[in-house]
């Protein structure tokens, strides 16, 4: 989840990227956000399969965030890990709205909706993006204008399935709800003061979200009756692929990208990955792709390749 990061994957300071020449390495770790980011989602449902959804995110942002700071203090010094308490207030936000709201609620919601139909709903957060910077006196191109209310009958034909019981519709309504958090997170990302290294900063809001989330499961109660050995292999492989390369490897790259590469090569993440994670779970867990899957994917797709497309060339 960012015109931000996908749910599986976490925020970065979106900094403006130079144009600089498309190499080999470009194109490898444009590879590894597409094919890691869009496998997630996967992860994820395969997580909570015999994982308690909070717990697990919780415990993967945790582990996920004090690695990251390791490997901070490593390359740079602990020096490098220093926050004013301003900067880190405004980790703690927008590490709530990301890994807690947005993320979170994409865990919880995967408990009963493919992880495919999952992605393609999360794929309308440059859409709600646009909502907002309109909603704060923004002026977006009309075309962009036009690919929101175009991605928007995307969702709609998307929420279907939960309309008609295919799917629970609590299930959909709760990613709806988490792209917006997102979405919330990303802009208020650009608002606010962040530590000035990405990777700190990002640290710090995957240690405040997984706290928040290992909160939020015992409120749940998901520890009453908690049994580790009932977690399955495949589980525990789930989590450890989600911490290692959906919250390092892929977060790493992308704030590499950013560095290396056309801003405008680097954001086709944002619809590359939703097509990635419908064929994965298509291949590995039989997700059945039904029409209004094929059919609203493909419109909220398109309408984000309108919206990122315009964004990019007026920048």
């Amino acid at each position: 989840m960012s015109t931000s990061t996908p749910a599986g994957a976490d925020s970065a300071t979106t900094a403006a990227a130079p144009h600089g020449r498309t190499t080999g390495a470009v194109w490898t770790a444009l590879a590894l956000v597409y094919v890691v980011w869009g496998s997630t989602y996967l992860g994820i449902r395969i997580v909570v399969e015999t994982m308690p959804p909070f717990l697990s995110a919780g415990a993967r942002f945790i582990t996920a965030g004090l690695l990251l700071a390791a490997v901070v203090a490593w390359r740079h010094g602990t020096a490098a890990l220093r926050a004013t308490r301003a900067q880190l207030g405004s980790a703690v936000l927008v590490g709530l709205l990301l890994v807690l709201g947005g993320n979170g609620l994409v865990v919880l919601a995967e408990t009963s909706v493919p992880s495919g139909l999952a992605a393609l709903l999360v794929a309308a957060v440059p859409m709600w993006v646009v909502v907002l910077r309109t909603a704060t006196g923004d002026r977006p191109p009309a075309r962009t204008l036009a690919g929101v209310l175009v991605g928007l009958a995307g969702l709609a034909v998307l929420t279907s399935p939960g309309l008609s019981g295919t799917v629970r519709l609590s299930g959909v309504l709760l990613v709806v709800a988490a792209s917006m958090l997102w979405s919330l997170g990303s802009f208020s990302a650009s608002k606010l003061s962040l530590p000035g290294n990405p990777f700190t900063g990002s640290a710090y809001q995957m240690l405040a979200g997984g706290t928040a989330g290992v909160v939020v499961g015992l409120l749940r109660g998901e520890h009453r009756g908690l049994d580790p050995a009932a977690f399955s292999t495949a589980s525990w492989l789930a989590l450890g692929y989600l911490v290692l390369f959906g919250s390092l490897v892929g977060f790493t790259a992308y704030v590499w990208l950013l560095q290396a590469a056309p801003l405008s090569l680097v954001a086709t993440y944002a619809y590359v990955n939703p097509v990635v994670a419908v064929a994965l779970g298509a291949l590995i867990l039989d997700e059945a792709l039904t029409w209004p899957i094929l059919v609203g994917g493909t419109i909220v797709v398109a309408a984000v390749v309108v919206i990122v497309s315009t964004e990019r060339r007026k920048k």
